[in-house]
């Protein structure tokens, strides 16, 4: 591309991403060039059935998405991550919401690594273009996201946690980026996050030493907030519930805004991240949450 017509192009990507942060559209990472069929994939996905996701959505704001894998193959199956982006799209849906806890049905059994569906190449990356494309869409949602982690996050699973904005731990739990076992890299955008996270040395570290992380480390590099004290799923649940309050505490408009400008913040150059602060500032000034603070006049301390 000569470096004219590279300017519109880039500056058509920024201003799409800004539409996706502030109303919450699909943008597809991929598309028809890139040989992307969604709804071939989607097909193809859903003759490896079993497990199953659901979605809680709770009065509070706070949405519950819970992994049911099939026992006998501890596995992400095609048929879950065909759940996981209609999840995705009922929570972009969900003009209520101010968090999400993801968490499995089943302490112990964590998301292990991912079957290997298919056979061939095309196969594979398509799956990687799913994946990424709603792994990418759950990151951007306008609610704060937690992963919980009771028990072994490997493979593809880890690569999920990276998605959410914080990591809460269990005792006995791990995380951990198991790809060069299988002769293969990250390829649902884990490490892309992973980098962002922890940075580059450590990322490095995890996926080149395939390294185990438990609570302690995972503590040490940035990548867990915090080691709940419980380990059965019901009380692990509850101190992640009460964890993740203390930031979606407050109006919806308000704590929808905040993740908004950090995901601009993050994702867009500089001068873009500044603009769409701005844009996003305008939708919450004079509104009932900033009226009703005025009238009250809270004092600092």
């Amino acid at each position: 591309v000569f470096p004219e017509m590279a300017l519109p192009l880039w500056k058509n990507l920024l201003q799409t991403t800004k539409k996706r942060i502030l109303q919450q559209r699909r943008l597809s990472l991929y598309n028809g060039a890139h040989g992307y069929e969604e709804e071939l994939i989607k097909k193809k996905l859903q003759q490896f059935p079993g497990g199953s996701i659901n979605l809680s959505k709770e009065d509070d704001g706070i949405g519950i998405l819970t992994l049911n894998h099939p026992k006998l193959m501890n596995a992400f199956t095609g048929t879950m991550m065909v759940e996981l982006q209609e999840r995705v799209t009922e929570l972009e849906n969900w003009k209520n919401g101010k968090g999400l806890i993801i968490h499995d049905a089943i302490p112990g059994l964590y998301l292990s690594q991912v079957n290997l569906l298919c056979n061939y190449e095309e196969d594979g990356m398509n799956m990687c273009m799913f994946m990424q494309n709603t792994l990418t869409r759950l990151m951007r949602l306008p609610l704060i996201s937690v992963a919980l982690v009771q028990g072994k996050a490997f493979g593809g699973g880890a690569e999920l946690t990276t998605a959410c904005d914080f990591r809460l731990m269990t005792p006995g739990s791990e995380i951990r980026f198991v790809h060069k076992h299988m002769g293969l890299v990250p390829g649902w955008g884990g490490a892309a996050r992973l980098v962002r996270i922890v940075g580059s040395g450590a990322a490095l570290q995890l996926l080149g030493g395939a390294a185990r992380v438990g609570p302690e480390r995972a503590l040490r590099l940035g990548l867990s907030e915090e080691t709940l004290p419980a380990s059965d799923e019901t009380g692990a649940l509850g101190e992640a519930r009460a964890w993740l309050s203390q930031y979606t505490e407050g109006p919806t408009s308000v704590i929808r805004a905040v993740k908004k400008v950090v995901t601009a913040g993050r994702e867009l150059p500089l001068e873009a991240a500044l603009r769409t602060e701005k844009d996003i500032f305008g939708t919450v000034w004079g509104g009932p949450a900033n009226l009703q603070a005025l009238v009250r006049r809270p004092k600092h301390k």
